[in-house]
């Protein structure tokens, strides 16, 4: 079934989610886990409340004890299985995607989420086995709002200036308001309110037509930045005072600057990052690694190997404080920290990383990724690079290297390179597409 996917379970309804598929999962979840008490919060998308009455008459039917966190940010709900200690949880969201798709995120005990690997898989296969029969269920109802609040923001920041923020009507508009009250921070809001039919655009932070707003009034306002949430409220996106995007890489090394001062640590970084941003940890006395994309694997990595803080280019950030999951609160504290402390534009924060010279991501459609993945690393092995296989094939030279690795649902295997001159990475995108093509 194409709505079980790598990391949760996602699809448009009700053509390919919908009430008797969500029974069906509840069900399946419930006899997967093997914990008494599932946390179930839900995002403001018209079809969600449907979709957990129907969950959590599966749940009920397999002997658990729910409790209905009610609407959440996907961040609030994994503190609420942490706190309420639960054994598992299901967060109701399609994220940043339209009002037409809805999805369940499934996290066992600690909030760490399922992947096809560790869950998702299993619980297709009892789906297709599950008879659909609702009947009457009891919820706990719980609000932890202010429990959340209060174990996020603990002190006041200062600033000499306001900040823009844009929620794209997404969930974070529940809570930041809050938040942003008790930090005394002055800002300017745009759509702030609750709504999931995404009325004025798409809350999806790292696509950069969805920042047109932030960006112009960040400049309108002569604003220190803004900065944009997605959907659900585990991402953000960051525009400095001239309405510039900063890379998801680069406010990884800021974040980890603002960490590194109270002592050292261990740093993850997504693999596709730039050499930067190992440079940056390194030079602050913290501990560099790197890691495969994807959330439910940085999280449990974290979790393992004890590591402070983590994140992606895509704008999911992890800190230890937050359970090894993503907290885009936590990481909007960090920045404005760090700009409170150093008293610094955040264009003057990220100027000195900007050392070498990047693609982007760039994807080239193939009828074969694996033997494409294969015949890269064969070529480059014999010209002397150096080769690891974390996530794809990432081949590095002394002053070039790219990571090419295979898409999880579609023909296509993304390219990310970097170089140390411009020269030089116009010289090797075009070495490497000729091969990709070939």
């Amino acid at each position: 079934m194409s709505i079980f996917r790598a990391y949760d379970i996602r699809g448009r309804y009700p053509s390919e989610i919908n009430k008797e598929i969500a029974f069906k999962i509840g069900s399946a979840f419930g006899k997967f886990i093997k914990g008494k008490k599932i946390v179930v919060g839900c995002d403001a998308r018209e079809s969600s409340p449907d979709l957990k009455d129907a969950l959590m008459s599966g749940l009920f039917r397999t002997g658990k004890e729910i409790i209905d966190i009610g609407l959440s940010t996907t961040p609030m709900f994994y503190f609420a299985a942490n706190h309420l200690d639960a054994d598992g949880g299901v967060m109701i969201t399609a994220s940043h995607l339209g009002p037409e798709f809805n999805g369940l995120k499934l996290v066992e005990s600690g909030g760490l989420s399922l992947t096809y690997d560790t869950g998702i898989g299993v619980i297709e296969k009892m789906v297709e086995k599950e008879k659909y029969e609702p009947e009457n269920y009891e919820v706990t109802k719980k609000d932890v709002k202010e429990d959340y609040l209060n174990f996020l923001v603990k002190e006041k920041i200062a600033l000499n200036g306001k900040i823009v923020v844009d929620t794209g009507n997404g969930m974070i508009g529940l809570v930041i308001k809050d938040v942003l009250k008790r930090i005394g921070i002055d800002y300017k809001g745009l759509y702030l309110d609750v709504d999931c039919s995404f009325p004025n655009h798409e809350a999806n932070p790292i696509k950069e037509e969805t920042l047109k707003d932030l960006k112009e009034v960040v400049k309108k306002e002569k604003a220190l930045f803004g900065i944009a949430f997605d959907g659900d409220g585990d991402r953000i996106g960051i525009v400095n005072e001239m309405g510039e995007v900063v890379p998801g890489d680069f406010l990884i090394a800021l974040i980890a600057k603002n960490i590194l001062k109270r002592g050292p640590a261990k740093i993850l970084y997504d693999l596709r990052s730039s050499k930067i941003v190992p440079e940056v940890i390194k030079g602050m006395g913290g501990i560099p690694i790197k890691s495969r994309v994807g959330h439910s694997f940085i999280s449990r990595r974290m979790k393992e190997e004890d590591i402070e803080f983590g994140g992606e280019l895509s704008g999911h950030f992890y800190f230890k404080k937050t359970f090894y999951v993503e907290s885009s609160i936590l990481a909007l504290i960090n920045i404005l920290e760090l700009v409170s402390g150093t008293g610094k534009k955040l264009s003057e924060l990220v100027k000195p990383l900007e050392k070498y010279y990047k693609s982007g991501e760039i994807n080239f459609e193939v009828n074969n990724k694996e033997r494409k993945l294969k015949e890269i690393e064969r070529v480059y092995r014999e010209k002397g690079a150096k080769i690891e296989k974390i996530d794809g094939v990432t081949v590095e030279f002394e002053n070039w290297w790219f990571n090419l690795r295979p898409s999880n649902t579609e023909d296509l295997i993304r390219l990310n390179l970097e170089a140390k001159t411009k020269e030089l990475l116009e010289e090797k995108l075009e070495e490497v597409e000729k091969i990709i093509k070939a």
